[in-house]
């Protein structure tokens, strides 16, 4: 199977800038979910590079995935502890006890959110040129 991390990483970016783009427009849940998807994909590019692959979602595990081959920032986990709570409850009604999610996600929440993924994906970008 080829090396994709850099498309992966090139998803990443585009997630993020839409994450921003959702934001600007009011689409707060939307904004916190492309939060975390950057992230997701970001470090996805990062397990590509070292030469595996991974299944999984939750950006807390795939970070606790890579502790074993490299350093994780603490302040890196609490990121993404908060942005795991963006992927499901985002886009579902379910998760609420009533209304939809959009009733539920402020301004305040997907700037968190955005600044949060920008930092994991800082960290990947900052990785993978290393390893180049």
């Amino acid at each position: 199977m080829p090396e994709r991390s850099l498309d992966w990483l090139r998803q990443a970016r585009r997630d993020l800038e839409s994450a921003v783009w959702e934001a600007k427009g009011g689409f707060y849940d939307w904004a916190c979910f492309a939060a975390q998807q950057a992230a997701e994909k970001a470090l996805k590019a990062l397990y590509q590079r070292l030469g595996g692959e991974v299944r999984g979602h939750s950006v807390f595990k795939l970070l606790q995935g890579l502790e074993d081959k490299i350093f994780i920032p603490p302040e890196l986990k609490e990121i993404a502890r908060k942005l795991d709570r963006y992927y499901i409850p985002t886009r579902y009604p379910n998760g609420w006890p009533e209304g939809i999610p959009a009733e539920y996600y402020t301004e305040e929440d997907s700037r968190e959110a955005i600044t949060g993924a920008r930092k994991i994906l800082r960290f990947c970008e900052d990785f993978l040129a290393r390893k180049r």
